[in-house]
């Protein structure tokens, strides 16, 4: 599992491999059992973890290969997905207050980005599955290039000319466009 024993960053850096079925992951499993993407390689992650005091510094990457259906014709394809990712681990909760002068301004743990641990040993499934579901795109494409689907039949214009005929879209501000400015 992915696991870092806390008793192994004494003295020196830890660095550690993990490849993982997505299935392990909540919120993939989520994600696959909604039809939203499908992995088709398992996750590596290779990280690099120190310790100083009672911080834990993890640094690493993680790749996967994935089907997704691009946004534009709605075609599934195939992708590598890959992301650099640095994460911060606490075992106690820092001063909750910072003093600026006579105000007193409160910080959560997520305003400093740190995630809290408890024992002697800290659980990075949460944030490397965070970590995936930020490197996945927001708008996936099979090709830059793609020209989408035909907005009157449907027909993938990857495919070939549908032949319906196409009129340009008209925007709410075409009615300015024969509007003349004087200049003076």
């Amino acid at each position: 599992m992915m696991h870092i024993q806390i008793d192994q960053l004494k003295d020196k850096a830890l660095w550690l491999e993990f490849e993982e079925r997505p299935d392990i992951f909540p919120v993939l499993t989520n994600m696959i059992k909604k039809n939203e993407c499908e992995f088709a390689a398992p996750i590596k992650t290779r990280l690099r973890a120190i310790r100083v005091g009672d911080i834990v510094e993890v640094e690493g990457n993680i790749e996967t290969s994935m089907r997704l259906a691009c946004s534009r014709c709605l075609n599934d394809f195939e992708t590598r997905l890959a992301s650099r990712f640095a994460l911060t681990y606490s075992r106690e909760s820092p001063a909750d207050t910072e003093e600026f002068g006579e105000k007193e301004i409160e910080l959560s743990a997520n305003d400093m980005g740190l995630i809290y641990f408890s024992g002697e040993e800290i659980n990075l499934l949460d944030g490397i599955q965070e970590q995936i579901v930020m490197a996945l795109p927001l708008q996936p494409l099979c090709q830059e290039s793609c020209k989408g689907l035909c907005s009157i039949c449907g027909a993938n214009l990857n495919e070939g000319s549908c032949g319906c005929a196409q009129t340009p879209l008209r925007s709410k501000l075409a009615a300015l466009q024969n509007i003349k400015l004087e200049n003076k």
